[in-house]
This record gives structure tokens, C-alpha cells and sequence, in this order.
């Protein structure tokens, strides 16, 4: 049996993880919003068309804040289309996914569903065909009492109390060419800048984010972050990463070590951000929202054909993919990256919720299912949180050139509210049990609480047909030693370890 070695020490933290980390998105494309999320007439729908029981699956995944309208979308988006009597709103053109939009779902509704799951809003406003004086709109409506000619209209369609919206995106994957609007650095980082100043004078208590490149394989990246930066440094909170992996056609310990890349990606975008403090010679630190993150499961081809041959309908089915395990272990790898740099990544957003690139599939007129993905981020949600400690791996590498792939992935956790500490762990290995050794200096260890393994005989085994066939289940494989715990993961797993402190 191969053997590793993780070591952490109690007095060294990495950072404390903000509980916004477990956040996901949603975006009018496809069926994430109507008949994902918004089925009036559905046997399971409330008297608001949303159906509860994606809210239950909702609010046991853990998510926390939701990005809302986009994505892509929000760059033709008219937020005005979205608000009033449904009578009244229109059916437009759209042009990101080439759908017709009812507008059925908007606003109000978006933040009366965030009530439901027990989430907080994350707003995008558009500025691919729009700008500065409909964003500050749209937060006058949102945000700001009453007696203004948009908050007034809020009350008038029945909403007395400000939403209250903290957090803003300044756009969405502006650098992209496929994007409605699609901007250089320099005219993204002027609207941007002059948009931001503007929002907060309107209101100074909220967070702005920056769009980051689209990718990091983009040819813009990093010197876009560098010079929207030179811009908008002083007047936002945070820089936006988005990031989707493929390549199931690798050999899989290749596929799954993408989630170092993300690790990577992370780190460039903190030295970008840095740099910009050192050359304002700032007080400042900027952080990073992670605010599109996910495994795509066919070539970005195909979807451009799907949305081709479906266009002008309203919410067809495109990109819904069936994720395998091997899928949910590269999103359980990209999540333990994104929980590894949580002293700077303080936001992220899973994407999507519903139907595409999602956790939760719902079929129209019927039930739902949880896709092998949804696993690990619901641990994760319930468990991953306080501090994170710093760790030392040692394990063996799969080599290919000048790359080494550790087999195994994993983050350490101490929760102080809970007094137990949590191991994450990925066996990267397609064929070979590993025995991992952590070693917990300066913790007093009381007891194991807890044990489970996601694995599949199958790394290509999917929930779709059976939909239990793919989840988490107890274990024992793992004992208490003198210097912390030995658990033995099984090929290709995810594993989760919760141990009490004395």
C-alpha cells in the first residue's frame, strides 16, 4: 500500500474561511431559471411558481449567496424588464444564449427565493450594452429608502423595505469576445471606475467587484487584471476569477489535476493584485471572487451548436451535462483549492444550480436528482469552516514533463465553534489505496465523529439513472495515533474526516 504525510500545526492558519465561499449562480440560460428553480403549475410549486422541492435540495447543499442575472445574460439585460406586474413585462430578443426571454422571473422574484433558501444576493449590472446611470438605477431601486423616482417604483410594485443588496459585479467576462459589449482593458477599466465611484456615492456601505479575465487561458490574462486594476483599484472590494475545466478525454490523474491549475490561477490573480498595491503605494489589499467555477462536460462547441438549433425558444434545453465521479472529484479538488486560499478568496459561486453544468437536475412537470458533484460541495458547505491550517504534503507525484501531480489532495480545517477539526482528502490514484498519515501538532484529540468516502468501481458512473448510486457513505478507515489520525482512501475517493478535540 502507498503511503503520505500531511502535517499541520494548531498556531499556523492559512486564513478563516468566509462562509460566502459556498455561494452559486444563477443565470437566465437554458433551464436554470424556468423549470429549474421557477415552475408555476408545478405539483410542487408554491403559490410564487418556485418550486420547493429544488428549494429543500437548495438549503441542503448549504449554499449561502447567489450571483444573479449573469453570466453572459446581464450584458443585454434591461433589469427594468424584470420588475412590476408579470403582465406588463416584455418578451425580448436574448442574445447571449438566443432564446427568447419572457421576463416572467426577475428581481423581486430572485429576492423573494433567496428568503426561501436562506441566501444572500449577489447582483451583476450591465455594462456590455448599458452603463453607469443604469447601474446606479438599478441600486437606487434596490438599496435606497424612498421618495426617488426608483425607489418609489420599488414600493409601487409592493416592496416597501430596501433590499438592502451588498455586494455588485461590475459586469461579467468583459475581455471575452463572445461578450455583448465586449470591451478593451482600457474601456472596461474607465466604465468601470467611473460606475463604481458613482454607485457608491449612492450608497458607500456596498462591495464592488471587478471582472478578472474570463479564463486564465485567455490571451488577455493576466495584463487585463493589470490594467482594469490601474483603473479600479481604489474603488472596488474585490477581482472576479471564472474558471471551467474539460478534457475528460485525459488520462484521468491529468484530468483531476486541474484543480492545481485553479490553485495557480488563484495565486497569479493575489500577485496582480498585489503588485497594483505596491505600485499605488495602497494600504489596501484586494480579494478575490471566485464568482464562476465549475466542470464543463463537453466541448464549448457544442453548445453554441445546441443554442443554434433551439434559438428563439424560450428556456431549451442546452447544456445539460451528466457528470461522472471523476467529473465530482475534479470539482471536489477545485473546491479544496478555492478553501486552501481562503485568506484571499473570500466569494466564490458554484456554476451553475440547476440543469446546466449543475448539481441539481429537475425534469419539467417532474421530480429532481443530485449529480456526484453535489456531494462534496455539501460537506464542504456544513463542514469546511474557521480557520484553515497551514499544511505540508508529502506523497508521491505522477509525472509528465516538467509537471508532478501529488496523488493525493487535501486541506485541514480547525473549527473552533464546533472544537473538532475537519480533513478533506482526494485519492488521485486510479488504481491504488493510499495510507495517509496526518500529523495535528498541538491538538488534543478526543475522538474520530466521523468517517465517509465518495468511490465508484466506475469512474465514469453517473446519478442519472440511479440516482443513489453515487454518494457519500460512512466508513472505517481510520484510527487515532500518537501524533494525529492514519486513514486509508481508496482509489479515486473523496473522503471526509471530522475529528473531536478534547
Amino acid at each position: 500500500m502507498k503511503k503520505a504525510k500531511i502535517k499541520a500545526y494548531a498556531e499556523f492558519k492559512k486564513g478563516t474561511v468566509d462562509q460566502r465561499l459556498y455561494g452559486s449562480f444563477l443565470e437566465h440560460m437554458g433551464r436554470v431559471i424556468y423549470s429549474g428553480i421557477y415552475e408555476p403549475g408545478h405539483p410542487l410549486a408554491d403559490e410564487q411558481g418556485f418550486r420547493m422541492d429544488v428549494i429543500k435540495a437548495v438549503k441542503d447543499l448549504g449554499i449561502t449567496s447567489v450571483r444573479y442575472p449573469g453570466g453572459n445574460f446581464v450584458s443585454c439585460y434591461e433589469w427594468e424588464d424584470g420588475v412590476g406586474p408579470k403582465d406588463t413585462r416584455p418578451r425580448r430578443l436574448e442574445l447571449a444564449w438566443k432564446a427568447i426571454e419572457s421576463n416572467q422571473f426577475g428581481t423581486n422574484e430572485y429576492m423573494e427565493w433567496l428568503k426561501k433558501v436562506n441566501a444572500s444576493p449577489m447582483l451583476a449590472v450591465n455594462l456590455g450594452t448599458r452603463g453607469l446611470k443604469e447601474a446606479v438605477n438599478y441600486l437606487e431601486y434596490c438599496n435606497f429608502p424612498e421618495g426617488t423616482k426608483y425607489s418609489n417604483l420599488r414600493i409601487l410594485h409592493g416592496i416597501k423595505q430596501p433590499y438592502g443588496v451588498k455586494i455588485w459585479c461590475l459586469g461579467n467576462e468583459m475581455d471575452g469576445e463572445w461578450q455583448v459589449g465586449h470591451k478593451t482593458a482600457a474601456e472596461y477599466g474607465r466604465l468601470a471606475l467611473e460606475t463604481a465611484k458613482a454607485m457608491k456615492i449612492a450608497d458607500p456601505d456596498i462591495e464592488l467587484v471587478s471582472c478578472g479575465s474570463s479564463l486564465n487561458t485567455m490571451d488577455t490574462f493576466p495584463e487585463w487584471e493589470a490594467e482594469t486594476l490601474n483603473y479600479t483599484y481604489d474603488y472596488v472590494d474585490y477581482i472576479s476569477l471564472h474558471q471551467y475545466f474539460a478534457g475528460q478525454e485525459k488520462p484521468v490523474i491529468e484530468f483531476l489535476g486541474q484543480a492545481d491549475e485553479m490553485d495557480q490561477y488563484i495565486k497569479t490573480v493575489i500577485s496582480v493584485c498585489d503588485f497594483v498595491k505596491a505600485k499605488k503605494r495602497s494600504d489596501k489589499t484586494l480579494n478575490i471572487s471566485f464568482d464562476e467555477w465549475g466542470v464543463w462536460a463537453h466541448d464549448s462547441n457544442e453548445t453554441v451548436k445546441e443554442c443554434n438549433a433551439v434559438k428563439w425558444q424560450e428556456a431549451p434545453a442546452i447544456s445539460e451535462m451528466i457528470y461522472t465521479h471523476q467529473d465530482a472529484l475534479l470539482f471536489g479538488g477545485m473546491l479544496l483549492a478555492l478553501i486552501k486560499n481562503a485568506d484571499r478568496v473570500k466569494m466564490a459561486c458554484q456554476s451553475l444550480l440547476t440543469n446546466v453544468s449543475a448539481t441539481i437536475m429537475t425534469e419539467k412537470g417532474g421530480g429532481l436528482w443530485l449529480q456526484p458533484n453535489y456531494y462534496p460541495f455539501s460537506q464542504a458547505a456544513r463542514y469546511a469552516k474557521g480557520d484553515v491550517l497551514n499544511t505540508v504534503l508529502e506523497c508521491e507525484y505522477y509525472e509528465k514533463g516538467q509537471k508532478k501531480i501529488p496523488y493525493i489532495d487535501a486541506v485541514i480545517l480547525e473549527n473552533h465553534a464546533e472544537n473538532e477539526i475537519i480533513l478533506f482528502a482526494i485519492n488521485r490514484h486510479p488504481k491504488e489505496t493510499i495510507e495517509l498519515s496526518a500529523n495535528l501538532y498541538g491538538f488534543n484529540i478526543d475522538k474520530i465523529i466521523e468517517s465517509s468516502v465518495m468511490e465508484s468501481d466506475d469512474r465514469l458512473a453517473t446519478n442519472q439513472f440511479d440516482h443513489n448510486n453515487i454518494v457519500p457513505h460512512d466508513i472505517d478507515n481510520c484510527g487515532i495515533t500518537t501524533d494525529g489520525i492514519l486513514v486509508e482512501l481508496k482509489p479515486l475517493s473523496w473522503n471526509m474526516v471530522r475529528i473531536h478535540l478534547q
